[in-house]
């Protein structure tokens, strides 16, 4: 990188900082303890779904209950102090033993009412910003995301230990130089696009094949990768079904399809081998949340948020505003649905990439479905 380019990232990088402070961010502070379930919340759970929670999550019926109500109780204070907090607001994570909610603020003596609180250095608007400079760098390939660690209270640039170069040390380098906030972790492969993924019933394009995210009014969104604007789908069972009205990939992974009148949308997500679940919104989950998936490769999975606004360096190119999670996924998941929330009736995003597999385990990325609903002026089809 030359100097007038350091120079202008780092300018950047001032602009963003004085900006940030000035936005408005939330927080939380007192301790939060697991809420119990009632008598509502063990009805929402058929026997189907909590086996499957149980066997990923390594948790009994009631455990899944009493976490799954915890959640969604903890994600909606998240927002909540995320709404009151402003330039104070560091972030916030649901501790996976405990349950319990931290929020993080940059002053000591804030509280906040149904969570635990910690003192940390970083706003979460300035490690955005610093995040948001990262963003207008171009990565070598060995460079595979990077992303805002609320729980570290860093940026955290992940490269490939295996093709790690010279290229990548001095991007990495640059990384550092901008924010001291920047740290590195190695991993041992880099994610790819799973274009042939679902997220629910299964979608093909010509000779490719990807999963339904999430109904909407006239058609489904779907991962970008997936197809482009004027591409035809047919359905799980070979119908004619619709054509990608557009699509954004890389830089975002989101589409919809408009679908023809064979087809009606409904809310609802397969859980295959259970009771469909019904989509009643799509508030956003809490980093730490339990979070499920569904694909017509390998079915369906859970496991947890473990970031947001993740960065994705993908061979195809980058995609920004990811949320990562230790949810597994292979070829065919891809645009499937993501739901967390009591019962999960929350619609959460659409897969788009990852590494692993569901024998080993992996990292899976889905494309937020707010953004997408709000990009393309489309309403979700509820319950």
């Amino acid at each position: 990188m030359n100097r007038t380019s350091a120079a202008r990232i780092t300018g950047a990088v001032l602009l963003a900082t004085g900006v940030v402070t000035a936005l408005s961010v939330p927080a939380f502070g007192a301790p939060a303890a697991p809420v119990a379930p009632t008598g509502s919340d063990t009805e929402s759970y058929p026997a189907e779904l909590l086996q499957a929670v149980q066997r990923d999550l390594g948790l009994n019926a009631d455990q899944a209950r009493v976490r799954l109500a915890s959640d969604q109780k903890a994600s909606e204070t998240a927002e909540q102090a995320k709404a009151s907090l402003g330039d104070a607001f560091g972030g916030s994570w649901i501790d996976q033993a405990s349950g319990r909610l931290t929020v993080a603020v940059t002053r000591s003596g804030l509280s906040v009412s149904g969570a635990d609180t910690k003192v940390v250095q970083n706003s979460l608007t300035q490690l955005n910003g610093t995040k948001s400079v990262l963003d207008l760098m171009t990565a070598p390939a060995s460079v595979t995301s990077w992303r805002v660690d609320e729980k570290s209270n860093a940026v955290v640039v992940e490269v490939n230990k295996n093709t790690r170069d010279a290229a990548a040390d001095q991007w990495i380098a640059t990384a550092k130089s901008i924010s001291g906030a920047v740290q590195v972790a190695e991993v041992a492969e880099s994610p790819t696009t799973l274009y042939d993924l679902r997220g629910g019933d299964a979608v093909y394009m010509g000779g490719g094949r990807c999963s339904l995210g999430f109904s909407v009014t006239g058609g489904f969104v779907i991962a970008g990768h997936c197809g482009r604007a004027g591409t035809a789908t047919q359905g799980f069972n070979r119908v004619a079904q619709g054509t990608f009205q557009a699509s954004t990939f890389p830089g975002n992974d989101y589409a919809w399809v408009k679908t023809n009148a064979n087809w009606t949308p409904r809310p609802w997500v397969n859980r295959y081998g259970g009771a469909n679940v019904i989509v009643k919104g799509s508030t956003e989950a809490a980093v730490g949340a339990q979070i499920c998936r569904s694909g017509s490769t390998t079915g369906w999975h859970c496991g947890s948020v473990q970031a947001k606004n993740q960065t994705v360096n993908y061979p195809q190119g980058t995609v920004r505003g990811l949320t990562r999670t230790n949810v597994c996924a292979e070829p065919g998941d891809s645009g499937g649905s993501w739901v967390a929330g009591s019962g999960f009736g929350q619609a959460q995003g659409v897969t788009s990439g990852g590494s692993g597999n569901c024998s080993s385990g992996g990292t899976t990325y889905f494309q937020p479905v707010n953004p997408i609903l709000s990009r393309y002026g489309l309403t979700l089809t509820r319950g």
